[in-house]
């Protein structure tokens, strides 16, 4: 008994110091959060839906891009898609051969040997966002680039190529925005200072998961080319979806429509070469992955 005693009043005189060093050493400290952050997404999708206009002719689209941000606000990032849209839309191009005069009869004629081809949309942005109270401002340059082949567009059309800046708030779930070119929007000739509006919601459904996405716009074209008033391009459109993250991934199905004018005057304004208004009501779905 004495021995146990014993040995066990040794142990706990040599365990001492070195709980004694272990209570007073100092903690290791954490690594400094980074300031700097790196996201990416690729989702595939039933067809690219843009500002309620399919631009892949209601074919599949496959999209994705990378974001950096700064814990000041300022961002930048790239984002693309697979698209069909200018080609499908403009009567000299490679899909759709010289067959109709254009609206207003501006410009030098079609080439019967050239063609215009694009099948990428690049999206490269950047901003600055911040809060002020309970709403959250977000400011920018978002820069449209759709490479390819224009030789032949005959001066009813220009490079779709457009630079926008934007400007948006958001309060809880409502995120109203503002963009506003810089030149020629998106193909259509002397169109700079043409401009999107739009309201969009994303509403938690309770706790189920689900989120309900509500969105009306307004696409604004400015200017003329000859006789033909741009502003017979300007639509509005309206969305309907929901959203839900399941096994890691965003899973989305909505449905669109716009009142976008099919032809003007006997001539295609948003009817592609397949006779089909790229404006007219559709359903898309598609599932995301964020990383």
């Amino acid at each position: 008994m004495k021995k146990s005693i014993i040995s066990t009043a040794v142990a706990l005189a040599l365990a001492s110091p070195v709980a004694v060093m272990a209570a007073d050493a100092p903690a290791t400290p954490a690594e400094p959060a980074s300031p700097h952050t790196f996201t990416g997404n690729f989702g595939v999708f039933s067809q690219y839906i843009f500002r309620g206009l399919t631009e892949t002719n209601r074919k599949p689209a496959l999209q994705g891009g990378f974001d950096y941000a700064h814990e000041s606000g300022f961002y930048a990032g790239l984002w693309g898609s697979n698209v069909s849209w200018f080609e499908e839309t403009n009567v000299g191009s490679s899909t759709a051969p010289i067959k109709l005069s254009q609206p207003g009869g501006a410009g030098a004629p079609f080439s019967a040997s050239g063609s215009n081809s694009n099948s990428l949309e690049l999206d490269f942005y950047g901003g600055y966002k911040f809060t002020v109270g309970d709403v959250g401002f977000d400011v920018g340059l978002l820069q449209y680039y759709y490479p390819g082949t224009y030789n032949n567009l005959g001066g009813a059309f220009v490079k779709p190529d457009t630079l926008e800046g934007y400007g948006a708030a958001t309060w809880q779930w409502l995120t109203l925005k503002y963009s506003r070119s810089t030149g020629d929007a998106f193909g259509v000739v002397k169109s700079s200072g043409s401009s999107y509006i739009d309201l969009t919601a994303a509403v938690p459904i309770a706790e189920s998961g689900f989120t309900l996405n509500l969105h009306a716009g307004h696409q604004a074209y400015e200017g003329k080319n000859g006789t033909f008033s741009n502003s017979n391009l300007s639509y509005t459109d309206y969305k309907l979806g929901v959203s839900k993250e399941w096994l890691g991934l965003n899973w989305q199905a909505y449905y669109t429509s716009t009142n976008a004018k099919a032809t003007y005057a006997g001539a295609p304004l948003y009817n592609n070469v397949y006779g089909r208004n790229i404006g007219d009501s559709t359903f898309t779905i598609g599932v995301q992955k964020l990383f």
